[in-house]
């Protein structure tokens, strides 16, 4: 299966949250790598805290593979690589974790039939050998989004499960943001539709995923004042309406990441151990990457309701 995680502003949760993700696969047993398609700013290795590919590769990364400087990009193994214990210690039942960076000081480039044909090779590669691919695109209408849509749209690629999802915060300005991504002029429906795909058959492989959301159920909220309560379940239904107008609604959602203090002030994987040994994170955070993770290759959640 091959996961393609858009967003329409940076900001949104996508990297960290599509890692969480990757990393609650790879301790259920499943095989998975995840591709920094970010090209100008390929910075997940600090998420994995793999510091040798914290800004990219320094050669040999995606954007190397793609314009054809090399024959294969650099490949990184999480669990062996990376300088966190925690993630240095594979359990027996765990899936491969695997790496693909992007070059240090890369930047976005213009699709070639070269490029598409690269890139093509490359994810019928890894989706033989992977479970699950995870390609994270740069924020907007970039030239990697353009290159996912051009390659997905290939017969070649026809068999193959592909899934989107695109990531906002739960405010209103993301809530706009996400829905002009997807429905939007030059928007992930036009160009697909542009570059050969049935226009209905992708939205329906598109699914919005919010982050940062507040629960106002939570214990935390236990010391703000009665209005302010108010306020924020007046605000929460007032976001509810809008994600419905914009066809945002509970038929085109995935799911919800929380609120994390955590993920506020850095960005990482959350182990077990950070939320019952530390207790440094919140169970509810990996209760939602862990649903999200069962929502991505349930057929039930793509199912119109």
């Amino acid at each position: 299966m091959l996961v393609f995680a858009a967003s329409d502003k940076g900001g949104t949760g996508r990297s960290v949250t599509g890692c969480n993700i990757l990393y609650r696969w790879a301790l259920a047993g499943v095989d998975v790598c995840y591709l920094d398609f970010d090209f100008g700013s390929p910075t997940v290795g600090t998420i994995f805290q793999v510091d040798s590919v914290g800004r990219g590769t320094p050669s040999g990364g995606l954007h190397s593979y793609l314009t054809g400087s090399v024959a294969s990009p650099h490949r990184v193994d999480v669990w062996t690589e990376s300088e966190r214990p925690g993630l240095r210690t594979r359990t027996a039942g765990t899936g491969q974790l695997v790496l693909f960076p992007g070059d240090e000081g890369g930047g976005e480039f213009p699709i070639h039939a070269q490029t598409v044909q690269r890139c093509a090779d490359l994810l019928l590669r890894l989706e033989e050998e992977f479970d699950v691919c995870l390609v994270d695109l740069s924020a907007g209408r970039s030239y990697a989004t353009q290159l996912a849509l051009a390659v997905t749209a290939r017969p070649a690629l026809a068999a193959v499960p592909v899934r989107w999802l695109v990531f906002h915060r739960w405010t209103r300005q993301h809530i706009l943001a996400a829905a002009g991504l997807v429905h939007g002029r030059h928007g992930l429906a036009d160009t697909g539709e542009a570059l050969g795909h049935d226009r209905a058959a992708l939205l329906d492989s598109i699914r919005y995923v919010r982050t940062a959301v507040v629960d106002l159920d939570s214990a935390e909220l236990a010391g703000l004042r009665p209005g302010q309560i108010a306020w924020l379940r007046d605000c929460n239904q007032d976001l509810q309406e809008l994600a419905s107008r914009n066809r945002m609604g509970r038929t085109t959602l995935l799911g919800s990441a929380p609120l994390e203090p955590l993920l506020q002030w850095r960005e990482q994987i959350i182990s077990d151990n950070d939320v019952w040994g530390r207790g440094i994170a919140n169970q509810a955070t990996i209760e939602a990457f862990d649903r999200l993770a069962r929502a991505v290759t349930d057929a039930e959640s793509w199912e119109r309701l």
